[in-house]
């Protein structure tokens, strides 16, 4: 392939324009903001199933307590009926007062009993509220934090994509001079090359792999057309010869 000499170190311009995008598309990929969001929103998520679970503790203790001071009621309730009963004084058998009197002793330890299971679920349920609570608020905090995170990357995200479109233009400029074919080549080798598809042949070395060329290597480099597209022997990408070559 043949292509001016302009145009060749053109290709030097364009590569490092496509290095800049690449470095940029690197730096997107690779803020600091993507852990930190990672780690903060794997944790938001933990804190909302835990949120959910003390909910769900908090509602299943609110009815138990319900359900026990119902208990607790249908007992006095009927304490109270049969101590009037016995105060009414119409009981006039002296088993039936003996039945009443003990039913009476038996409802009044059945309320103790149930009257402590009420404290008991109270008790916990105090500690339902206070976990709900504490979680609650360190979801809240979870999510401020991921909200700030977030700015920060989309911020960053922005300052990035506003360099990235200023170079592309730059880029279009450039690009619009060389020919495409010798376009077409540099973008193949650069897909090949991990990026760079044309190199400075600068004091006898490839820029591209470092690799040092011998007098003789050099020599027959130097001995081609200034039009001919030389291609670095070792790695392959187009060499570009400049009057800091040696060649």
């Amino acid at each position: 392939m043949n292509a001016a000499p302009a145009d060749q170190i053109r290709l030097l311009d364009l590569q490092a324009i496509d290095s800049k995008l690449d470095q940029l598309a690197h730096r997107r990929r690779s803020l600091p903001e993507h852990a930190e969001i990672e780690k903060v929103n794997a944790d938001h998520i933990a804190l909302k199933d835990l949120v959910v679970a003390a909910q769900a503790q908090l509602g299943d203790t609110t009815r138990e307590l319900t359900k026990a001071e119902q208990d607790v009621e249908q007992v006095r309730a009927r304490s109270a009926r049969n101590q009037q009963r016995l105060d009414s004084g119409a009981i006039n058998s002296p088993k039936d007062l003996e039945n009443l009197q003990h039913e009476i002793g038996s409802l009044a330890k059945r309320q103790g009993d149930l009257e402590d299971v009420v404290l008991e679920i109270m008790e916990r349920l105090e500690s339902a509220q206070t976990r709900v609570t504490e979680l609650t608020a360190r979801l809240e905090h979870s999510t401020v934090v991921l909200t700030e995170a977030e700015g920060r990357r989309d911020a960053a995200f922005a300052e990035i994509d506003g360099e990235v479109a200023k170079i592309r233009r730059d880029r279009e400029t450039v690009a619009a001079v060389v020919p495409a074919d010798l376009i077409k080549v540099y973008t193949r080798l650069r897909e090949q090359q991990g990026g760079v598809g044309a190199a400075r042949l600068y004091q006898r070395r490839c820029e591209g792999c470092r690799t040092e060329f011998s007098i003789t290597e050099l020599n027959a480099i130097k001995a081609e057309p200034v039009d001919k597209v030389v291609r670095c022997e070792n790695c392959g990408r187009i060499l570009v010869r400049t009057a800091d070559s040696g060649a």
